[in-house]
């Protein structure tokens, strides 16, 4: 389900792996669904800009810019709503802007989906999950069964070369492809899933600040961080409710 902000290269591996495996793939371009709804208007790019690199790289240069002026990571920042007076407009436009993007493919999987009586299968693995590197009630969180959910990214490229996935497939750098001139996931959450997965499991086994710290060799900074991922997007794995009366 691309888009015109997609790159044409993810398009063409997904086809192709597809073919290879012998599995029907239907393409369906949402753009026109996009600009139905206005999304594309959130960032209109396209009337001041008409090259796709420029474009992303104005987008990159506000982000970093963000990132210089106020001393935030902007991805930390956006799980719980911007709240700096001078950016929030356009932060909260630019995560409206990508999030309808999965979700409209949230609704477009169900729709053919429950028109075949098949389930839905989301892609989300553990890292993503656990720091809430993902869209709420997008396509890799609104689904049916999630195969990957517990497995870290660096188990997902390990399994994926034993399943003898193409080469040129995992040693791309992994993005959501969403938001021109942001072009990794690294980029965006500020370290190597390398060092996030080794952190992650270190947490989820109780290790104390101090004793992650030594044993990866790493900043205390960095664990304090993935922390405050973990702890800001936690409302994105809970659905709230009221006490009981």
């Amino acid at each position: 389900m691309p888009e015109k902000d997609s790159k044409k290269e993810h398009t063409q591996d997904a086809l192709s792996f597809a073919r290879k495996l012998n599995i029907e793939a239907k393409l369906v371009d949402i753009t026109p669904y996009l600009e139905e709804l206005g999304v594309y208007k959130l960032f209109p790019l396209d009337k001041i800009l008409s090259l796709g690199k420029l474009k992303g790289a104005l987008v990159r240069k506000a982000y970093h810019f963000y990132e210089r002026k106020t001393g935030k990571i902007p991805f930390l920042e956006s799980l719980s709503g911007f709240k700096d007076k001078e950016f929030n407009s356009y932060l909260a436009k630019g995560n409206a802007y990508y999030r309808a993007k999965h979700r409209l493919r949230m609704i477009l999987l169900y729709l053919y989906g429950e028109m075949e009586n098949r389930l839905v299968v989301g892609a989300a693995n553990k890292s993503e999950y656990k720091i809430g590197y993902f869209v709420k009630h997008g396509c890799d969180d609104a689904t049916d069964i999630m195969p990957l959910l517990n497995l870290y990214k660096t188990q997902v490229r390990e399994l994926a070369s034993y399943l003898n996935i193409p080469a040129r497939i995992i040693e791309k750098l992994p993005s959501p492809d969403v938001m021109p001139g942001l072009a990794a996931d690294e980029e965006v959450i500020r370290i190597s899933y390398e060092k996030m997965d080794l952190i992650l499991l270190a947490l989820e086994k109780g290790w104390k600040l101090s004793d992650i710290v030594k044993a990866l060799e790493i900043k205390e900074n960095e664990v304090i961080y993935i922390k405050n991922l973990i702890q800001k997007s936690e409302h994105m794995r809970k659905i709230y409710k009221p006490d009981a009366f």
